[in-house]
């Protein structure tokens, strides 16, 4: 019996593995199956041993928070008051924002990534931007991500032009479920088309008179708004 149980555990393992793109991701994937393993073996043998363990994993679950990402990025951080007004600043500037929670294991493997696309594509008229729907309940709401523990929309990237919403991953579906979707690299800048993007946003902010390209602002570290570093997240 307990061999059927961790061949059916090994499987999920497998399954879920597939959609990683991190080696992060496939070992920390490889340890929370590993975790249910024991707790099911433990309370076969005794349990009191099970509930023991299992009281054991929820304390550390509790108490040991996954890291934060704290590299290099070219990232604005939004505030509930600030999304909206951001935004609709200025109609020309083309916004990549990022939905996320701190929570979310999928969001905590996407951090590295989002931050490298935005040290690679800012620029004046393509820029990176990040809100915390975990913290900002109502920012979930206005923009339809779905906060759930049990959510696949956890991260959503949506593209903005002109203020306004063109297109998001992962899809939501004819009955508001989310549409599979791996969160790399290559996939963003394909779906995005942010090399095109990013050659546009260049031309049309070009000076008239030929001169050096204006540097990227200041990095997203020290413009999180009303005063927030990404500890605070």
């Amino acid at each position: 019996r307990e061999v059927e149980i961790l061949m059916f555990l090994s499987a999920i393992v497998m399954m879920k593995n597939r959609r990683s793109i991190t080696v992060e991701q496939h070992i920390g994937n490889i340890f929370m199956f590993s975790k249910v393993a024991n707790a099911i073996l433990f309370f076969r043998l005794d349990i009191r041993m099970g509930l023991l363990y299992l009281t054991l994993c929820i304390v550390f679950l509790m108490t040991c928070k996954p890291p934060l990402y704290m590299g290099p990025e070219y990232i604005k951080y939004f505030s509930d008051k600030t999304i909206d007004e951001e935004l609709e600043r200025d109609k020309r500037v083309t916004w990549i924002v990022e939905f996320f929670a701190n929570w979310s294991s999928e969001c905590q493997s996407f951090a590295p990534i989002f931050a490298d696309l935005s040290l690679k594509y800012n620029c004046q008229g393509l820029q990176f931007g990040k809100v915390d729907v975990g913290r900002y309940t109502d920012v979930s709401t206005r923009y339809k991500v779905s906060t759930s523990p049990l959510t696949k929309q956890l991260p959503t990237l949506i593209l903005f032009q002109g203020g306004t919403e063109i297109m998001r991953r992962p899809q939501i579906d004819k009955k508001g479920r989310a549409v599979s979707w791996t969160f790399s690299e290559e996939n963003v800048i394909r779906e995005f088309n942010l090399n095109e993007l990013y050659q546009k946003a260049k031309k049309q902010w070009k000076p008239r008179e030929e001169g050096p390209e204006e540097a990227p602002a200041v990095p997203a570290a020290a413009g999180h708004p009303e005063g927030e570093t990404k500890k605070d997240k």
